[in-house]
């Protein structure tokens, strides 16, 4: 069994997944800091000042936590409930960047095989070898010309 897993793992699309899987992790991490520390701040700017990671609905405000003059909590600290609709439009933006730059990388690969397959067909044919017949007639003209 151990055999067999070494044989899996060394065949080359093993080693290419685990490969452009790790790419596309780091990828997708500069994507992120490009959108959210480049471009969304850069939109905030020009739209007044706005930090879209901040741009949130709440539905119900934090509560603090209650404290008694004995040290007791009284009632303990509930978080804000909100939807955070900015960090939702920044992972879009994300996504909408993701999608083009594999668009594009699909493309150039696209473009690329099509070249190499049309030089293929570009390149001349050997001509095919002649069939047994043809030998024995060219043999036969030539013993005929030879009398």
């Amino acid at each position: 069994m151990l055999k067999e897993f070494k044989k899996f793992i060394a065949k080359g699309n093993v080693l290419e997944l685990a490969v452009g899987l790790i790419m596309a992790t780091y990828f997708g991490a500069i994507v992120k800091s490009l959108v959210n520390d480049i471009i969304m701040p850069a939109v905030g700017y020009l739209i007044g000042g706005v930090d879209f990671n901040k741009l949130t609905l709440v539905i119900a405000e934090a509560v603090p936590e209650v404290v008694n003059e004995a040290g007791e909590v009284v009632t303990p600290a509930v978080a804000e409930v909100a939807i955070k609709y900015g960090v939702f439009i920044n992972t879009i933006i994300v996504f909408i960047i993701v999608a083009f730059s594999v668009f594009l990388v699909v493309k150039a690969y696209n473009n690329m095989k099509a070249r190499m397959e049309k030089k293929e067909e570009e390149a001349p044919a050997a001509p095919p070898a002649p069939s047994k017949e043809e030998v024995l007639l060219g043999e036969i003209r030539d013993l005929l010309k030879e009398k």
